[in-house]
């Protein structure tokens, strides 16, 4: 996004917090769209500077962009009560004048959850794709990306980007560059995930394959996007014929790697782990900046809560209570 858009008495105050948040690692293409809007609105009123901006302009503007949806009025609010707190520290200006509370999001959806069961299903399906004439080894290629994206809670954009010098087999780690927040890091894979990734890597590319070439492509160097492994995840679920409980919304792709951050915290109730104390852990796994970004992936469910019921009877005085 080209930030020297903006034109209202704000614009460079508006920019330089764009560019803040941009040295911060955060790509901030949406905020800045919504900063845009308030701009033009102050452009278009004639405002002349932070002394003619208060609670009463912020909402007027507010109303000027009508939001059906409480997820997109939020975040408008949310961004911009974060410039003009940015603003206060700065002491451009005296007071936050964004006061409009938050609305409150009843129709929130609830992800599916995918279980061991559904992930083998879908793989099995993946396997069985038939080739066609711009796409060999397809089976063989969704398959596998499929079980990066279960086994290790991958974004379907790092699983798209991914080359061959990027999956060391002998470690059994991959490298994820070029992610959602500008950042690098190491992911380790168990030995079946690994052993399954050699496989694929032989039978697709041969036993001396170019470093540079794209893990998942059917046509090399052009690596297979995100939207395509979106679309054809998409054309599977309905033959998985999965039995969605109610007010449990259709699968999506990225519900894979929900699943993965839900399973992890179960195996960490099982096994007596404290989740709080490896929060951070799994928000360094999954390529989070801060530990409250993998909370939204941890959902409560009924097996959550009978793990955490039983552990706190076994701590509990009594030693397992009534």
């Amino acid at each position: 996004m080209n930030t020297s858009a903006f034109h209202s008495a704000l614009a460079e105050p508006l920019d330089q917090f764009v560019q803040y948040k941009r040295a911060l690692n955060r790509k901030y293409h949406t905020e800045a769209a919504a900063l845009r809007l308030l701009d033009r609105y102050l452009y278009g009123h004639a405002v002349s500077g932070w002394e003619a901006i208060d609670r009463a302009l912020i909402n007027q503007f507010l109303k000027s962009r009508p939001r059906t949806r409480p997820r997109s009025y939020n975040h408008l609010v949310g961004v911009l009560r974060r410039f003009f707190a940015w603003a206060v520290l700065r002491r451009l200006v005296e007071l936050n004048p964004v006061t409009a509370p938050l609305r409150r999001d009843t129709g929130q959806r609830i992800s599916y959850l995918f279980d061991l069961c559904d992930a083998k299903r879908l793989l099995h399906l993946a396997r069985s794709l038939p080739d066609n004439p711009r796409a060999s080894q397809r089976g063989l290629i969704y398959e596998t990306a499929f079980a990066l994206l279960y086994g290790l809670g991958l974004r379907v954009g790092e699983v798209g980007r991914l080359r061959l010098k990027d999956a060391d087999l002998a470690d059994r780690t991959l490298f994820i560059r070029e992610t959602k927040f500008s950042k690098s890091r190491i992911v380790p894979m168990g030995p079946r995930l690994a052993e399954r990734l050699r496989c694929y890597v032989e039978r697709r590319y041969g036993s001396a394959p170019d470093p540079e070439l794209p893990l998942f492509s059917f046509a090399p160097p052009r690596s297979l996007s995100g939207s395509t492994i979106t679309q054809t995840f998409h054309k599977l679920i309905p033959r998985l014929e999965l039995d969605i409980p109610a007010g449990i919304s259709p699968p999506r792709l990225h519900d894979l790697r929900r699943s993965f951050a839900v399973r992890t915290l179960l195996r960490w109730y099982r096994e007596g782990i404290d989740p709080n104390a490896r929060l951070m852990h799994l928000a360094t796994f999954l390529g989070h900046v801060d530990p409250t970004s993998t909370a939204v992936y941890l959902p409560i469910t009924e097996e959550l809560l009978r793990e955490a019921d039983q552990r706190f009877r076994s701590l509990a005085p009594g030693g397992g209570g009534q």
